[in-house]
């Protein structure tokens, strides 16, 4: 279904379409524009796959991790996160322009965990000066602006800084961040564009706030890391409750609201998706912020959730019909999104044979929310029990 200019468009659907494929092969410059909320690395098969496609996707992406490298880096500078930001910008580079393969290996490296501090610094600083290998390979002018932005970095670390185990990709986009004024947009703008990034991506806020998560058992979990699973002690008990908090010590509720150009980029969009991956910390979280809602209702395209078919460490109870519903929750949890007209979900989009999904379906209960469900092949005997990227792509592309 397509809507242009007041005037209402139904057509059969088709997953997939092999004709609209074609389509989009031929001159993905000219592509759909897919808007994705998301983080972490859950969609990048798919992203992979998409760039083939069109080079007008649009990834909102959520600034709250507070594990890791980035950790380090949001105390030191009281900044949002950058990690999710640069690795999707790797996955939708155009490994086919020069340059893009050098670029992508140093952004995914990691200083080593074992070595001493001087040692550290002293590599950070030769990369700065352009005499490690990694940054030479890179050519100019990709080169001359990474060691710039490295150079703001050093200069701006404090003299504590444990850099044991940082990602060089986000010290690079931490000083370009310090160099425009604490702005994300404009650095990861212009390494878009010099290492052809096929698609935007934004943060969905710039804001330095973190995540808070009322479980079940009443308690309060403060922080992305401690909700994850994965480096922290698992939740005792289902989340029922997702916000937005100023630090981690203790609760102190806050709100972000979305900037104008973060509206414009949800009007534009063809087709919005709500993707894979952990479903609290990269999908709701990407929600959160004032005016998602009533951005996401105000547009009249489709909107499909694509649930995930493995188990996720962030969920303790339900399946997709739960998920779903909590979806839509949280879209129209403010009275501008209740108040806007339209619809935040269309579509559930699963795997016609996948039998596995945590929790179960319940289509009943998804029909019963006035939800469509569509069923194609998703997943292979080599991507099990995760969907594949190509074919995963290819049936959002036929959708639009």
């Amino acid at each position: 279904m397509s809507h242009q200019d007041g005037l209402t468009i139904t057509r059969p659907l088709r997953v997939p379409d092999p004709v609209r494929l074609a389509r989009y092969a031929r001159v993905p410059e000219l592509g759909p524009g897919i808007l994705f909320f998301s983080g972490g690395s859950g969609p990048g098969p798919m992203c992979r796959e998409l760039i083939n496609y069109t080079h007008n996707s649009i990834h909102l992406i959520t600034p709250f991790d507070s594990g890791g490298s980035s950790a380090v880096l949001r105390r030191a500078f009281a900044m949002p996160a950058v990690g999710d930001l640069r690795n999707r910008m790797m996955t939708l580079s155009d490994m086919s322009v020069r340059g893009n393969t050098e670029v992508r290996t140093l952004f995914t490296y990691r200083l080593p965990l074992d070595a001493e501090t001087d040692e550290l610094v002293e590599r950070l600083e030769a990369m700065t000066a352009g005499d490690d290998p990694m940054v030479a390979a890179i050519p100019d002018p990709l080169r001359k602006i990474i060691r710039n932005h490295l150079s703001y970095f050093v200069t701006a670390m404090p003299g504590d800084f444990d850099l044991a185990g940082a990602s060089i990709g986000n010290l690079v986009l931490v000083g370009g961040y310090l160099n425009n004024g604490r702005h994300l947009d404009p650095v990861i703008f212009l390494f878009s564009k010099l290492a052809e990034v096929r698609g935007v991506v934004r943060p969905v806020v710039n804001r330095n706030l973190h995540l808070a998560a009322r479980l079940a058992d009443g308690s309060l979990v403060l922080g992305q890391h401690r909700l994850t699973g994965r480096n922290e002690p698992p939740l005792g008990s289902p989340i029922i409750e997702l916000g937005l908090n100023q630090g981690l010590e203790e609760e102190n509720p806050a709100t972000a609201e979305i900037r104008p150009k973060v509206r414009q980029l949800i009007a534009g969009a063809e087709l919005i998706c709500y993707p894979v991956g952990s479903f609290y910390t990269s999908l709701l979280a990407s929600l959160l912020p004032e005016g998602i809602g009533e951005a996401v209702a105000a547009n009249p395209c489709p909107k499909v959730y694509v649930p995930n078919t493995a188990p996720d460490q962030e969920v303790l109870a339900g399946g997709v019909a739960e998920r779903t519903a909590e979806l839509v929750a949280t879209l129209g949890a403010t009275r501008a999104a209740r108040r806007a007209e339209g619809r935040v979900l269309d579509y559930v989009l699963l795997d016609r044979g996948w039998r596995d999904y945590p929790g179960g379906v319940e289509r009943q209960a998804l029909e019963d929310m006035g939800l469509k469900v569509i069923e194609a092949d998703l997943i292979t005997p080599a991507s099990a029990p995760l969907t594949d990227g190509r074919l995963l792509a290819e049936a959002l592309l036929s959708l639009v």
